[in-house]
């Protein structure tokens, strides 16, 4: 029964939930973190979305089950396994996809709506994009985006368009270092045939690939840069400018939320460098969760935002 209980939580992927903190931008940068009532409703934002997602995981693994028994890790996922049943994946995709629905439609109808609009849209991609080259990546970065606009809805308040742009750039470096490196591991796997297992990688190369790659981590490091200038507080209120030395109150009105460009790219360098030299980002939730370094440099970058925005702003 343990066991058992255990593949279905394998089944739910609970470590891709990690994704789903992308609720909190709006809420955080927004100036709200510490408001109780909005971070409660960004809570139950967090959980439906939780159950949302697992609940396309589900479906898609069901969809792709002949595939995934050819595939060197995703034959060991519990319906390819054989672990769990199709019938009772179904069950388990029925309730937690009512259990999301009915928390988001509790939360709002914009919320509801965005919470649909994303399933929609990952039921179209594991059925009819996941075999299309390019509209792929489009379609597993938009859950990435929406992810945030969710947010946006929870909270009411508006993210600036450079931090938008910052979110779809990076959510296209991800999607995008996410084929490169499934390409790259069916390459070195013998005994498969990419277009066997997923028909859109036979359409890319690594070069190709790695030209995306590059664009996009270049986009993303461009857009943050331009966020944390025009968007940022201007530095640290304080008025006992008779006590500090002439210069320093000049220094201390910069806008100190540019900080936070160091650790955003030190992250990307590290991510390209696990993508390119580990042959790893098949999964970002993995790489981020067995990455140290990478860990540490996001850990940083959310602790300096908080206590920029939150202490010093």
């Amino acid at each position: 029964m343990i066991k058992h209980l255990y593949f279905i939580l394998k089944l739910l992927r609970p470590r891709q939930w990690i994704k789903n903190f992308a609720l909190f931008a709006a809420v955080a940068f927004g100036g709200q973190l510490f408001e109780m009532d909005t971070l409660i409703k960004v809570l139950f934002g967090f959980i439906s979305f939780c159950f949302l997602s697992s609940s396309t995981y589900i479906i898609n693994d069901v969809l792709d089950l002949n595939k995934d028994r050819l595939h060197p890790f995703k034959r060991v996922r519990p319906i390819a396994q054989g672990k769990i049943s199709i019938g009772e994946a179904i069950v388990i995709f029925v309730i937690i996809i009512s259990l999301s629905l009915f928390i988001a439609k509790s939360i709002g109808n914009a919320f509801f709506l965005i919470a649909l609009f994303y399933l929609i849209l990952q039921l179209l991609y594991s059925i009819i994009f996941k075999s299309i080259e390019i509209f792929d990546i489009f379609f597993i970065a938009a859950g990435y985006i929406l992810r945030v606009l969710a947010g946006e809805a929870i909270t009411g308040y508006h993210l600036s368009v450079w931090l938008l742009l910052t979110t779809i750039s990076l959510s296209l470096f991800l999607a995008i270092g996410k084929r490169r490196s499934e390409l790259t591991l069916l390459h070195n796997y013998t005994g498969t045939k990419v277009e066997e297992i997923r028909q859109s990688l036979s359409h890319y190369s690594e070069p190709l690939l790695s030209a995306f790659t590059v664009i996009f981590a270049t986009s993303t490091f461009i857009f943050y840069s331009l966020f944390t200038f025009l968007e940022s507080p201007r530095g640290i209120r304080i008025s006992l400018d008779i006590l500090l030395p002439d210069f320093l109150p000049y220094y201390l009105q910069r806008k100190w939320l540019m900080v936070t460009i160091f650790p955003v790219v030190y992250g990307l360098m590290r991510y390209l460098q696990d993508i390119y030299e580990k042959q790893e980002g098949e999964s970002p939730d993995r790489v981020l969760l067995s990455d140290k370094s990478l860990l540490a440099s996001v850990i940083i970058w959310v602790l300096l935002v908080i206590f920029i925005i939150y202490f010093t702003g």
